[in-house]
């Protein structure tokens, strides 16, 4: 039997050239690198980011303007957020109105959306409109053909809206770069698939697109409550 004794540091040597050999298959002894989402590829192509895509429910609220504000809540009045939103610039105001339905019946605690707009209007899913009495229709932000209207009152007075009271239609928000990942343009459509123990493909989501907007979905509560939205395990923007 030998009795030579290996040197350690050669045993070291020999045991970290076999593993990097084994590990990185390119027989130099280095490992080899993972390429980041959005570096070059073998062939020069550039390869693709995936957006971080976000699913909010967007419950009842409205939107008013400066004018309106003041007249229910005082001259000079501003909105204070209490809540910044996913999207920049904007927020859930401490002011909420009440909101006054055909019936006589009302929904309390209706919050404000900030900035105050050019237009007031109240967006309510199906389950709220069927308890006030009205018939609503489905429609884009600021488009309130044929949309009944409604009484708001604030602490400090109370206006009527001959028009404005629509279920807003489920959308996506997104920027320039979704756009392009998505291969859409502003008004096209898209569906959402929503993995959940009540799963299901939200068809026709109107794609709204902004420059310095966030990748955002918007559903109503209806919609969030028939997927089970808070045990939703995923989601998935599609054509």
């Amino acid at each position: 039997m030998s009795s030579a004794v290996i040197e350690r540091g050669l045993v070291e040597r020999l045991v970290r050239e076999a593993l990097g050999k084994r590990i990185s298959g390119n027989g130099n002894g280095t490992l080899t690198p993972v390429p980041s989402p959005t570096a070059q590829g073998a062939r020069g192509e550039k390869k693709i980011t995936v957006p971080k895509l976000v699913v909010n429910v967007s419950a009842r609220h409205c939107h008013v303007t400066q004018e309106d504000l003041e007249r229910l809540f005082g001259k000079g009045r501003t909105l204070t957020p209490a809540k910044h939103l996913y999207q920049d610039g904007f927020f859930a105001a401490e002011e909420t109105v009440t909101m006054i339905g055909p019936r006589q019946r009302m929904i309390t605690g209706l919050r404000i959306l900030g900035p105050c707009r050019d237009h007031s209007q109240v967006e309510l899913a199906f389950t709220d409109a069927i308890y006030l009495g009205l018939d609503i229709p489905v429609r884009k932000s600021g488009d309130h053909r044929d949309s009944p209207g409604c009484y708001l009152m604030g602490p400090a007075g109370m206006i009527k809206l001959e028009r404005g009271v629509i279920r807003h239609e489920r959308h996506a928000h997104m920027g320039p770069a979704d756009a392009e990942y998505y291969g859409v343009k502003d008004g096209d459509r898209l569906n959402l698939r929503v993995k959940s123990d009540c799963g299901a493909v939200l068809e026709g989501l109107l794609v709204r697109l902004a420059p310095t907007t966030k990748l955002e979905v918007h559903i109503d509560t209806d919609e969030g409550n028939a997927v089970n939205m808070p045990r939703a395990m995923g989601f998935e923007l599609f054509k």
